[in-house]
């Protein structure tokens, strides 16, 4: 019968790309138990929706199960996904409190897909087994019911708003509390106030991660959510077209002046390929600009998407390209940045110095 020391010398060589250490070496190894023949163990990571979860758990089965007088394992793979929340009782502490990772999509113009962006990103999370939020805070052209197929007020309670529950996710929007034929004519302080209410008023309950749309541009609404929520770190989308560009270069200074970290670039909508020819990629908007900018602003390059027709049809009637066509080249992209996303926010959160507990006592 093998004992403790023997299971963690096995599973010493399996190390984390991101962190580049043994997952013994980083504590990942929790609940060892050996009972005669069969052992179990769970290993914990730092997000569900970590995207090498599998190839860990089947090499660390097949790593114990080689070891002598093993006939059985059992590997429960957990999360404890970290977070760069704001202090526990400070200025900040009724902004999104259950919140662990607040990510940011952002785009410095419209018409670049930004929002079909965000919404499948936080998908590709909850598939993943993370519990994700979705807030759409483009006050002047909310997407959100149109691309989710939820629609309506949501429930109210003690001054309190609810989000709705919608495609294994929670959602938000000033599209749930507007008809869809009323325009909304707001100047700068009544934007500020209801992103704040989104932010303050909301019961998010826990979630490991709150995808926020954000509205195109720089404006009253970008600049109250970049002052206002802790954000975890931002993806901005463009297209490959300079103009674009230019604009998601705007975006990527904003939040650099407020301290929020970019994660990279998504370049949306990069190339057509016909269905009758699988093996062609035309690229309508430009070839390779995402790339380029991403290389000269010294940040990543998370993906590119393609065109596809489905993509549209899907956003259309409520059914997300991931749900729409989830076999899809653009489905397997969005599903690649969710996994970029997840390990990029991780790393950041183990980067990140220790929150500082509001609880001090003052000695004279």
């Amino acid at each position: 019968m093998p004992n403790d020391t023997e299971i963690l010398d096995a599973l010493r060589p399996i190390v984390d790309p991101d962190f580049g250490k043994s997952i013994v070496e980083l504590g990942f190894v929790k609940n060892l138990a050996i009972d005669g023949g069969r052992v179990r163990f769970s290993i914990e990571l730092t997000t569900p929706a970590c995207p090498v979860k599998e190839q860990f758990e089947k090499e660390a089965r097949e790593r114990v199960l080689a070891l002598p007088g093993v006939d059985e394992v059992e590997v429960e793979m957990t999360a404890n996904t970290r977070g760069r929340g704001a202090a526990p009782g400070g200025s900040t502490a009724d902004v999104l409190p259950g919140v662990r990772n607040t990510i940011a999509v952002a785009s410095g113009k419209g018409g670049v897909g930004k929002s079909t962006v965000a919404v499948n990103l936080a998908l590709a999370l909850g598939e993943r087994g993370a519990s994700v939020g979705l807030l759409d805070t483009d006050v002047y052209g909310p997407s959100l019911p149109l691309l989710t197929g939820v629609s309506g007020p949501p429930r109210t309670r003690a001054q309190k708003l609810f989000p709705h529950d919608g495609l294994g996710m929670k959602l938000m929007s000033i599209g749930f509390l507007v008809d869809d034929s009323t325009p909304v004519i707001w100047r700068g302080p009544m934007v500020h106030g209801l992103v704040r209410q989104f932010l303050t008023d909301v019961e998010w309950g826990e979630l490991d991660y709150l995808v926020i749309d954000m509205p195109p541009g720089t404006g009253d609404a970008a600049l109250t959510l970049t002052q206002m929520a802790p954000l975890s770190g931002a993806v901005i989308v463009t297209t490959a077209n300079d103009l674009s560009l230019i604009d998601a270069r705007k975006g990527l200074e904003m939040f650099r002046k407020v301290e929020v970290p970019v994660l990279g670039i998504v370049e949306n909508m990069s190339y057509f390929t016909p269905p009758d020819l699988p093996d062609r990629k035309y690229y309508i908007f430009g070839e390779g600009g995402g790339r380029r900018v991403a290389k000269e602003l010294g940040i990543d390059f998370l993906c590119e998407v393609p065109i596809d027709p489905r993509v549209v049809e899907g956003g259309d009637s409520g059914r997300p390209i991931l749900i729409h066509a989830p076999d899809s080249d653009a489905a397997t992209a969005l599903r690649e940045l969710s996994g970029g996303v997840a390990r990029r926010l991780a790393l950041l959160a183990e980067g990140a110095p220790p929150v500082v507990d509001a609880n001090i006592t003052w000695v004279q």
